[in-house]
């Protein structure tokens, strides 16, 4: 196993006339819950495209599992959930699992499929067609989607949006749990509080990293009370 499910050297992603990302380089641990917080259009989806070897990029070098991002031997080993639900509305939650199940060729697609819709919490609503599901219901059947392949890698773009509390908090133990079993999970978020759940933060501001730390080394740097201020704190001083 690597040390590192995913190492960026010297990412440069420009859109048009704008730098979305200038010269990023960044290291996640493997098995750990690395969040990457940053305030919206800052340039983490851009980044999680670029692992998953969806994103055109200018320059820079993207390992995934020690393997070129996007290379075809990673089509099982990570799973990628985007900000809109992933899923096919016509089908079922179970359809859909079954059908992603058959894509990556898993041995028992159906066994697969049950036990990953059981995981995040839908065996109630296994039977019906995602598009008649809540928005937080759509988004956890894009999880258990990208879960069938039992995954050594998670990029979860955005993955508690919508979520009420408590479903947050359940979506939160599950990631735990995987991380628990060796699951690397990068998981982008503009809500702060969400960052006490992570091993580890990357706080990103316009395409650049202002700190990739421990939560507690981190609030022990800037003396903030939470990843909120000590993200505030980070911009003043760059401002400065």
């Amino acid at each position: 196993m690597v040390n590192c499910a995913i190492e960026i050297t010297g990412l440069t992603v420009t859109r048009g006339d704008r730098l979305v990302i200038p010269d990023l380089d960044l290291r996640v641990p493997t098995g750990q819950v690395v969040g990457l917080l940053g305030p919206s259009g800052g340039g983490k989806s851009t980044v999680m495209r670029a692992i998953v070897g969806v994103q055109q990029t200018d320059s820079g070098d993207v390992q995934v599992l020690g393997l070129p991002a996007g290379h075809r031997r990673l089509r099982k080993r990570v799973g990628y959930v985007t900000q809109a639900p992933s899923v096919y509305g016509d089908l079922t939650v179970r359809e859909n699992a079954t059908h992603f199940a058959r894509l990556l060729g898993v041995a028992d697609p159906q066994a697969a499929a049950d036990a990953v819709v059981s995981r995040v919490d839908l065996a109630g609503h296994a039977d019906e067609r995602t598009d008649a599901l809540s928005g937080g219901q759509r988004g956890r059947a894009s999880l258990a989607a990208a879960l069938v392949g039992d995954p050594e890698l998670l990029v979860l773009d955005e993955p508690t949006v919508g979520l009420d509390p408590v479903l947050r908090r359940d979506l939160w133990a599950l990631f735990r749990r995987l991380a628990d079993d060796g699951v690397t999970l990068l998981v982008s978020s503009h809500v702060m509080d969400e960052a006490s759940r992570c091993d580890r933060l990357v706080l990103l501001r316009e395409g650049a990293v202002l700190a990739d730390d421990t939560p507690a080394h981190l609030l022990e740097r800037t003396g903030a009370a939470d990843a909120e201020g000590a993200f505030l704190a980070l911009v003043d001083e760059v401002a400065a």
